[in-house]
């Protein structure tokens, strides 16, 4: 019997006022699936072993099919966690591993039959008389999961089960995992700081920042509707480009995005969304826009909907079935609090001016300069600078995601379109002001 999950203002600080786990309320159905997605240490381990009662809430209340079990033991609980490292007994083989909680539980029950049943749910069968030394890591995590279905528990908790494998086996095991909890019907709390697995896995997915949950929704809504830049670069690959720029509205002429080298021009009439860019007028914004919004073609091309843009190519990563072009568009780029590092000025060589100079003229910006930075939110970053995010982005301010038939080099002017429909707009806390969020659809697939 799955199990309802509800945390109820919970709050968990340890030692020195360090807080991992900050007011967090949160609805987990019965046989649903939720995925915990977050940068390492921003407290998603410690929601799980909250859940698990191997912590203790410094207030709020965990209850369990509506019942407070604050005060409830691990065992009391039913649950039955998968952790990161395996943590396999190294003298007994594969089926005394999978069978040692029913030894401790019901010791007089023969636990072969179920131990059989959940090594052929895993398709390890052939293992269970194997010791976790003649194992492969994925067999090992196979195991350690057929310790956790043989007890039948009424809630999976799952702590970056797969982190420790190689990209082919995580896709494999991946989807083992979703067909198997899918099959059982058990409810499932599944944390991992990798946003690929989040997508593909859970019925919703909730965004974790300092132990504070920015967004929760399923993986459509928090890719293609993010309330807040953070989600908006935590999730999507590659990541989505963010820029800072003004909203410039001169009587008699057409709004626009100002990024300090070249304009975005809005569309006229205004789309609905676009309109509530009025109210920040004057003030830095940032502006996000996912690769696949816009396109290496020139304004002749343009469809309905579209803006031009022009830049210089960086650098191409050729994938074989797509291209993703790195273009230089001249505007500032935005840091984003807790998800990578702030570029590190750097000194600009004087000497004759590159492609981008002379393109964009007098009025490429020196960057560095942006409005002023609100804590949490986003800062500009100094054009020119080497970014340390993640990703591992080339140094350019667009990545553009392109057919494999776009033939692109560096140094080469290239023009772009912008697909307007699919701009992001947030303020200065990070906040999305566009698409309005009080009345936002969820796009069709791209």
């Amino acid at each position: 019997m799955s199990r309802a999950i509800s945390l109820q203002d919970v709050t968990k600080v340890y030692g020195r006022g360090v807080t991992a786990v900050d007011r967090l309320s949160m609805d987990i159905a019965p046989g649903e699936f939720v995925v915990l997605l977050g940068p390492s240490g921003c407290g998603k381990s410690t929601v799980l072993r909250l859940i698990a009662g191997l912590e203790e809430p410094t207030s709020g209340t965990v209850l369990l099919d509506g019942e407070n079990a604050n005060d409830w033991g691990p065992g009391e609980r039913r649950l039955a966690m998968v952790f990161q490292h395996y943590a396999l007994y190294p003298t007994m083989t594969g089926r005394q591993n999978i069978g040692f909680p029913l030894r401790i539980e019901t010791p007089d029950e023969d636990p072969g039959p179920r131990v059989e049943n959940a090594a052929r749910k895993l398709g390890v069968q052939d293992l269970l008389d194997r010791l976790p030394s003649q194992l492969s890591g994925g067999e090992q995590q196979r195991i350690a999961m057929g310790r956790a279905i043989v007890r039948r528990p009424s809630t999976f908790l799952m702590d970056e089960p797969l982190s420790n494998l190689d990209a082919k086996l995580r896709n494999r095991l991946r989807a083992e995992i979703a067909t198997l909890t899918r099959e059982l019907g058990v409810t499932t709390l599944y944390v991992t700081h990798d946003q690929s697995e989040a997508m593909s896995l859970g019925d919703r997915v909730a965004v974790m920042r300092d132990g504070v949950v920015q967004q929760t929704g399923t993986a459509r809504e928090v890719y293609q509707l993010p309330n807040h830049v953070f989600v908006a670069a935590f999730v999507g690959t590659p990541r989505i480009n963010l820029l800072r720029a003004r909203v410039l509205a001169p009587l008699g002429g057409r709004m626009s995005l100002d990024f300090g080298g070249q304009k975005l021009l809005l569309p006229e009439p205004l789309l609905p969304d676009h309109q509530m860019l009025r109210i920040q007028m004057g003030r830095d914004i940032t502006v996000g826009l996912r690769s696949e919004a816009v396109r290496v073609a020139s304004p002749q091309e343009a469809g309905p909907g579209e803006g031009a843009l022009q830049g210089v190519v960086d650098h191409v990563e050729f994938q074989g079935h797509e291209s993703l072009v790195h273009v230089n568009v001249g505007a500032r780029g935005a840091a984003v609090a807790g998800l990578e590092a702030a570029r590190r000025p750097t000194r600009r060589r004087v000497g004759r001016p590159g492609p981008l100079s002379r393109l964009l003229g007098s009025r490429a910006p020196a960057g560095g300069t942006g409005g002023p930075h609100t804590p949490g939110a986003v800062s500009t970053e100094p054009d020119g600078g080497e970014s340390t995010e993640a990703a591992g982005r080339m140094a350019g301010n667009l990545v553009v995601r392109a057919g494999a038939d776009v033939w692109a080099r560096p140094g080469q002017r290239v023009p772009l379109l912008v697909d307007m429909a699919r701009l992001y707009v947030f303020d200065e806390r990070g906040d999305r002001v566009c698409p309005a969020p009080s009345h936002a659809p969820v796009l069709g697939p791209y």
